[in-house]
């Protein structure tokens, strides 16, 4: 596999590593500090997507057909509205007035 998936998020850089040709830059800092539970939600999606290869030799050789490049685009696209969604949701809080 000449493309293999990292799927890997430097919050300090502000980009998100998808593969060895794509990178998403421009992250807002802010969008890390989006939570689901105790994870920030770039990083939970990123997780959810990642190859993963079953431990079972019957079910890896018969079922395993997953492959990140076939669901990339979609990905990016969750992505760009899960970053949008972040960001305006911090936006909201960070205006609320605090009791």
């Amino acid at each position: 596999m000449l493309n293999k998936p990292k799927l890997k998020a430097h919050k300090d850089a502000g980009n998100i590593l998808l593969d060895a040709i794509t990178t998403l830059q421009g992250v807002p800092f802010s969008a890390w500090h989006y939570q689901l539970g105790n994870r920030c939600a770039l990083e939970w999606i990123l997780d959810q997507y990642k190859e993963k290869k079953p431990r079972d030799k019957t079910i890896a050789e018969k079922f395993n057909t997953y492959r990140f490049a076939d669901y990339k685009e979609y990905v990016i696209e969750l992505l760009q509205r899960v970053c949008t969604v972040s960001v305006e949701t911090r936006r909201i809080i960070g205006e609320m007035p605090s009791h």
